[in-house]
Parts: C-alpha cells; sequence; structure tokens
C-alpha cells in the first residue's frame, strides 16, 4: 500500500539561507518554491524522494505551529510522508490499525516560478499513536519536475532516514506489520545497540536503538538522513571547496560502500553521504 517515501520536512527560521544551503549541498537547483497556509516552501525534488524546506510566514495557526515548533527545538528534520497509490484505501488501513488518521484533504500548490500546478490528497496519522513522529501519507496526481544538476559531483538520491527509538519492539511492529514495511535486516550488536531496516521503496527507513541514550520511553525521535552519491571523491572535493565542513572520506559499515559526514549546512540535520557498493544504482 506504501510505494515509497514522498518526502521529508526540514524546518527552517530563513528560508532563503536555507535553500542557498541546500542548493549546495545536492549541487541541484530547487524545483518548487511557494507560499500560502502561514508558511514558505521550497522542494528539491531528488531521484526517489523531495527534501522540502519550510520556514514560517506572516500570521495565522500555521504559521505559529511552525515558530512554536522552531523555539521549543531549533531547525531540523519536523516530519515524513509516505507515498501511497490509494489514499483511501491507506486511510481505512490506517483506521482500522488505530492510527487515527485525518480526514484527507485535497490540496493545490502552484509554483511561485513557473506558475505550473502540482495536486495531491493527504491524511495524517496521530502524533499519539506513531510514538511522537509525525507521519503523513499522500496520493499524488502526477510526478513532480526533478531538481536540475547545477554542477558534477551533485546528490543522487536519499539512501535512508534514521529514526532512534527506545522500544524496539513497538516500532518494529509500527513500521512492520501496522504500516507494512518489508523488514530487511534485524541486527543487535554490543557497540551500537539494535539496528533495523524496513524497505520502503528504493530506500530504507532504518530505525536504531541504542539502550540508556534516548530517556523518554513513550517518544521515538527522527535522527538524519543519508543521501547517495555517485563519486564520493569528487563531491568531497566539491563540498570542501564550497567550505562546507565535512569530514574525509572513510569506509562505510556496509561493506563495499564509502562514506562522508557533512557537519555544516544541513539545518541542523545530521548529515551522511554514502557511495553505494558497486552493483547498486547510484
Amino acid at each position: 500500500m506504501i510505494t515509497g517515501l514522498d518526502h521529508v520536512v526540514v524546518l527552517t527560521g530563513d528560508i532563503n539561507a536555507a535553500s542557498g544551503a541546500y542548493q549546495t549541498l545536492f549541487a541541484r537547483a530547487p524545483a518548487w518554491q511557494n507560499s500560502g497556509e502561514g508558511a514558505d516552501r521550497v522542494l528539491f525534488m531528488l531521484d526517489n524522494t523531495t527534501l522540502e524546506l519550510m520556514a514560517p510566514s506572516g500570521e495565522g495557526a500555521n504559521a505559529d505551529r511552525i515558530r512554536e515548533v522552531l523555539a521549543a527545538q531549533g531547525e531540523g528534520l519536523a516530519s515524513i510522508c509516505f507515498r501511497t497509490g490509494d489514499i483511501a484505501r491507506m486511510h481505512r488501513r490506517l483506521d482500522r490499525l488505530t492510527l487515527k488518521p485525518d480526514t484527507i484533504a485535497e490540496v493545490e500548490s502552484r509554483d511561485a516560478v513557473s506558475g505550473a500546478t502540482l495536486a495531491w490528497k493527504r491524511t495524517r496519522a496521530a502524533t499519539e499513536a506513531t510514538r511522537g513522529i509525525r507521519l503523513f501519507f499522500l496520493e499524488r496526481d502526477k510526478e513532480r519536475p526533478l531538481s536540475v544538476r547545477t554542477t558534477t559531483g551533485s546528490i543522487t538520491a536519499m539512501d535512508h532516514v534514521v529514526i532512534s527509538t527506545s522500544d524496539p519492539e513497538r516500532a518494529a511492529a509500527l513500521y512492520g506489520a501496522r504500516l507494512g514495511l518489508d523488514m530487511a535486516l534485524d541486527r543487535s550488536h554490543p557497540d551500537w545497540g539494535r539496528l533495523m531496516f524496513f524497505r520502503c521503496g528504493d530506500l530504507i527507513v532504518e530505525v536504531t536503538h541504542r539502550p540508556g541514550k534516548q530517556a523518554d520511553t513513550t517518544q521515538d525521535k527522527l535522527r538524519g538522513l543519508c543521501w547517495r552519491v555517485a563519486d564520493i571523491d569528487a563531491t568531497h572535493a566539491r563540498l570542501v571547496q564550497a567550505g562546507v565542513d565535512v569530514s574525509e572520506v572513510r569506509t562505510g559499515r556496509k561493506p563495499g560502500t564509502r562514506v562522508v559526514t557533512v557537519r555544516s549546512g544541513t539545518c541542523g540535520v545530521p548529515t551522511l553521504l554514502v557511495q553505494p557498493s558497486a552493483g547498486k544504482d547510484a
């Protein structure tokens, strides 16, 4: 029923600075810009998902809510949205599983630059039923335009989104049994706790459990993002030249992968870049 991860939302207090930072990180131009409902939005549409930057704009309930979240926790990941081909069926499933979905809303957006329009239908599960993670579900009317690459060494796609949990059994039940994502890995290690991978389209929802690292046992947390690159040496060189604070290239935990940690220019989102192992489409 879930066909992929449609987008992730990153809240920021300065939409222009955030847009510039992600254009540098991705080496791709924004594909969509829009203002309305108390928020300014800039979308970067990659090969398998979208990153949506959102900042409060003007007055109103939605703008006030965004400002409250920014004041409480600062810039960073705010929500994730799964894609489905049948929002009505998805809504019925969420309701049967006591995830208390909102009424389906029909939404239209107009790009401030091109004037093009996109429409979709969406719902949201109750946050108290999803262990504190804001989960949305969306059915699109058509594909979105991809962000144009601006130079070499660009980011190609998302590899995984990371969620930390203090209750791995409940998290496994939510993302696996209830939402229907395929568990691809369930592994424990004394050095880094328990790690679970759930396939979502061609990327991974990674759920981590590190005993003693999270005081609130009722709330999970959106922790970070990992982006794929085709040539990590080229990407690393480009980011260093642009003044982005990045680590040296190192061997990844998964055999055959190479990774770089990005330490600046992400609006507070812990960010990793990975060059997949040979044979995996980057």
